[in-house]
């Protein structure tokens, strides 16, 4: 809800793998324990996704919407608002992700085990007290959090006079800011004598574990928007969805959180929602509706895609971890898919009229 889903799953992770190992390592007994490591792989992900529409900061398709609706209507969506329209979305897919993943698709019968219990605190006695480089990972770690958090609050001093005089136009965003807590490591001591030649956190040999084939999915997916865009078929999409106008206001929201939804699995959800929002508010203006019943489930719809790796960021990373196989997320991100639409549809249609103001 307040840090980038990306940055979240990346938190997650390790912690995730760590206990899928143990208990890998030390569970005895006839649990599906591949069960459980898909189920814990595939709710890091989604619940990064799901908890990112619960406020406008939570992932970057909120804040260009709101962005574009400030500009073309100088309507400013409320924070408040947009938590109570989007949160208990949020908090029923949570609920819905748990009973799916556990309970339908992939249970994995693992029983309460003392064996593996007392192991994992032993391992956890066994850690220790934090050391001076753990601590110093922690302070970076913490740093960009708050960078992140606080951007925008930051942004607005550096537009002082003074700064801008001195230093030029410096403006903050999530990518420099990741920047500059990756160098951050590369630049710090590690503060480890014990080791030779750890003489800062990270090496630069330390890259060569890194997933690079992510970043060549993504490449792939923003090129892949740019090119629909070019060809004039997100036009022609936006035609064809003002084709349901007729049907019913109902119908339209499904059939737009629908269509957002699925088509975030093969392009970037932050390019969609900066294609579409044009799009969608000219319909919403063709037929007299409050642009923001069309445009929050245009936008919640795009931050959900849980079928494909591409999807999302974080469901690239948990897809690279190697516990995943292709359609075992397909499966379960289908059904997720089909709960999302339904819920932001309904939410959507019977909240935002009783919140937000015509704009019209």
């Amino acid at each position: 809800m307040w840090l980038s889903n990306t940055a979240t799953t990346m938190m997650m992770y390790p912690i995730a793998a760590s206990v899928i190992h143990v208990v890998r390592e030390n569970h005895k007994g006839e649990a599906r324990l591949d069960n459980f490591a898909i189920a814990i792989m595939l709710s890091i992900a989604y619940a990064s996704n799901f908890g990112g529409i619960a406020t406008i900061i939570g992932t970057p398709p909120n804040v260009a919407f709101v962005g574009f609706i400030s500009e073309k209507y100088k309507y400013t969506v409320q924070f408040v608002d947009w938590v109570i329209i989007c949160m208990p979305v949020a908090i029923l897919l949570l609920f819905a992700l748990y009973l799916v993943t556990t309970k339908l698709l992939y249970p994995n019968k693992l029983a309460s085990d003392d064996s593996t219990r007392h192991l994992m605190k032993h391992e956890l006695h066994q850690l220790g007290p934090l050391s001076v480089s753990e601590k110093r990972v922690l302070v970076i770690f913490v740093t960009t959090a708050l960078l992140w958090i606080t951007k925008d609050i930051i942004n607005i001093g550096l537009k002082h006079e003074f700064i801008v005089r001195m230093f030029g136009s410096i403006k903050l965003d999530d990518t420099i800011i990741a920047l500059l807590g990756a160098l951050a490591l590369f630049i710090c001591p590690s503060g480890n004598k014990e080791k030779e030649g750890s003489r800062k956190i990270l090496d630069w040999s330390d890259t060569s574990r890194m997933a690079w084939g992510i970043l060549l999915l993504f490449g792939g997916g923003i090129a892949l928007a740019s090119a629909l865009e070019k060809a004039g078929l997100i036009q022609q999409l936006g035609k064809w969805i003002a084709g349901f106008s007729g049907t019913g206001g109902l119908l339209l929201v499904f059939m737009v959180t629908l269509i957002s939804l699925f088509i975030s699995e093969v392009m970037s959800n932050i390019a969609q929602v900066i294609v579409f929002s044009p799009v969608i508010a000219g319909i919403a203006d063709a037929m007299g509706v409050n642009p923001l019943l069309l445009g929050i489930p245009m936008t919640l719809g795009a931050s959900c895609a849980s079928m494909m790796p591409m999807g999302t960021p974080p469901n690239a990373i948990v897809f690279a971890s190697g516990h995943l196989k292709l359609g075992q997320m397909v499966k379960a991100g289908f059904v997720m898919n089909v709960i999302a639409v339904i819920l932001i549809s309904l939410f959507s249609w019977y909240l935002i009229p009783l919140l937000v103001p015509s704009l019209h």
